[in-house]
């Protein structure tokens, strides 16, 4: 019954967001319904990612969660950029990783820890974690720094290799976790109890769920710059903290559910696997496309607020996961550190 009411509740909210978009209402009533919609729509994610794990493991499964949760935010990202708002696309890439580190990770790490006392994952695979979102970091200061020294043309120039270099860590590393050092970085066989559907449904149902994230997500955004205006919001809060949050419900629901099952390694791969897929993948993607749309390109220079942020949020990260091992306290430090971000943006 609980199961029927779930799907019933995900057709109407999809169904009432796309009508209050194509009839449009007033914006914020918009905006309310389509976060809404969002919610349910990641919900149906993440039961699609849990039962693609099942046959496709963890690893892969979180892998597949944080792909297809990301690929909402490539692609309302991809039509920001067209219109040159590189700002509010900076603040929400950055709003995308501490979300993920801190908010995904702690909720995770919280609510897991509440129902089992100690949950570990593979001290190997968080070590490389740590390293890659290290790099990540790196990545984004130096341009940072260097930027004042710089024509708008080096700045340009500087951005499309650092970014060419991103993407080649990245797909590096899958190729180094996924298949070269895949039984080293694999984490013990966890009970996975039966699956909500077959293979082939699974994995039908993750490309409609990602879908349907997809216009839910791109509805919202639509609405946001006269909510922002209306109740006196800075972009780079709405940014950083409003589309983040909804935009990461997807990796948020999935991520909280398999901690809950003691599948922490599937929780962790989902929200700091889908942080480094931002910063070494997505971000980088941007930049790369920037330069095929005409006009001036975006560059990959961070602001001094947001680069303070993710500084923190993988300094933060590091410490709590680098044992291999999570409880409860940890998790609430995490979102501690995330309230207070939130707080900042919030005033800047």
């Amino acid at each position: 019954m609980k199961g029927k009411l779930f799907y019933v509740g995900l057709i109407l909210a999809f169904i009432l967001s796309a009508v209050a978009h194509y009839t449009h209402l007033n914006a914020t009533l918009q905006f309310v319904i389509s976060a809404i919609a969002v919610i349910f729509v990641a919900g149906f994610l993440g039961k699609a990612t849990e039962s693609v794990a099942h046959y496709a493991g963890d690893r892969m499964g979180g892998f597949l969660n944080a792909t297809f949760g990301n690929a909402a935010e490539l692609i309302i990202a991809i039509f920001l950029v067209k219109d040159g708002m590189f700002e509010v696309v900076k603040a929400s890439l950055t709003g995308s990783i501490i979300g993920n580190l801190l908010l995904v990770l702690g909720l995770s790490i919280f609510a897991g820890g509440l129902k089992f006392k100690e949950q570990s994952f593979n001290v190997k695979l968080a070590s490389h974690n740590s390293s890659l979102m290290i790099l990540g970091v790196i990545a984004l200061f130096i341009p940072a720094i260097f930027a004042g020294g710089l024509t708008t043309k080096e700045t340009s120039s500087m951005s499309l290799i650092v970014a060419i270099l991103l993407i080649a860590a990245y797909l590096l590393w899958l190729l180094f976790s996924m298949v070269t050092h895949k039984d080293v970085l694999s984490d013990a066989a966890v009970e996975h109890g039966e699956a909500l559907w077959s293979k082939s449904t699974s994995i039908l149902f993750l490309v409609l769920a990602t879908v349907m994230v997809a216009f839910s997500s791109e509805w919202m955004v639509g609405t946001l710059e006269e909510v922002t205006h209306k109740f006196g919001l800075s972009e780079l809060f709405v940014g950083a903290f409003l589309i983040a949050i909804i935009g990461n419900a997807a990796e948020h629901s999935a991520a909280v559910m398999m901690a809950m099952k003691n599948k922490m390694g599937a929780a962790v791969e989902i929200a700091i696997g889908s942080s480094l897929q931002i910063a070494l993948f997505v971000a980088p993607v941007l930049v790369i496309a920037s330069f095929f749309m005409g006009g001036t390109p975006m560059n990959i220079v961070f602001t001094t607020y947001e680069l303070a942020a993710i500084g923190v949020a993988v300094f933060i990260t590091k410490s709590i996961t680098q044992d291999g091992s999570t409880n409860w306290y940890e998790g609430l430090l995490l979102l501690v550190v995330y309230i207070i971000l939130g707080v900042v943006f919030f005033l800047v």
